[in-house]
């Protein structure tokens, strides 16, 4: 293979419904996804005799507990990545999930791989918007209007797997449209602020991305997206981006 350069775009839950938990303890889910132009992260992937992994922008591990290093074990390959992140750990953003993904669209890997890496994976690779269920393994394509979308990130993430566990033990409330929210606002109660000061800026509603920590507003139009942008931008503590979905930026 000759060296590459690749896309990782960040995934937005536009809705979530936890439908059951297995014997094993992992979550089904019913939930509604697309991939968004930003935030993304952007991988350098160059052949070499052994494994490696450098990193800039926020942080990541530089080791095997790195989803994109995993990607590439599971494909057979030795490469070298370099991996620029600009989607913050814990903020519900799918950034671990988007970068596996892009190895194995870069590698021309059997997608069915993706389901060995995480829940998020699957869909990753795939992009664009889907319905997705299972956990999160069965990936059927949808057709959504293109939105605007502003994302907020405060300056605390999230640990997906604690907001989990606050959802069984809350004993498994829905609140559309995402069933995680109560929980990942349980775990983590700055979130409750947050998204006041967040929907207060941009005037109109905002959605927990994922289990959190980020929110994001939708709106039809681009210029009324920028101007909430930059309001949002003013208000909170953290980081906020301006992106459009669904996107497909796999190049």
């Amino acid at each position: 293979m000759r060296e590459i350069t690749v896309v990782a775009p960040a995934k937005l839950t536009l809705s979530l419904r936890i439908t059951g938990v297995r014997a094993d303890g992992l979550h089904e889910l019913d939930a509604v996804m697309v991939t968004v132009s930003e935030p993304h992260d952007t991988l350098t992937i160059t052949p070499a005799g052994a494994m490696s992994l450098s990193v800039s922008g926020a942080d990541a591990p530089t080791d095997a507990s790195n989803l994109a290093w995993r990607a590439a074990e599971v494909c057979g390959a030795a490469v070298a990545l370099r991996l620029h992140k600009d989607i913050p750990a814990g903020a519900g953003l799918g950034g671990g999930s988007a970068d596996a993904a892009a190895v194995l669209r870069a590698l021309d890997a059997d997608p069915a791989l993706g389901a060995t890496l995480g829940a998020d994976v699957p869909f990753c690779v795939r992009g664009g918007a889907a319905r997705v269920r299972g956990i999160g393994d069965l990936v059927e394509p949808i057709e959504v209007p293109t939105r605007h979308v502003v994302i907020a990130t405060p300056n605390f993430g999230c640990v997906t797997a604690l907001v989990y566990r606050a959802w069984d033990a809350l004993g498994g409330p829905h609140a559309p449209p995402n069933d995680l929210e109560p929980a990942a606002q349980h775990v983590e109660p700055r979130l409750v602020a947050f998204k006041d000061t967040v929907e207060s800026a941009a005037g109109a509603p905002a959605i927990l991305a994922g289990s959190g920590s980020s929110y994001a507003v939708l709106f039809d139009g681009e210029a009324a997206a920028a101007a909430a942008r930059t309001r949002v931008a003013a208000a909170i503590h953290g980081s906020v981006w301006l992106g459009r979905a669904p996107a497909n930026d796999h190049t």
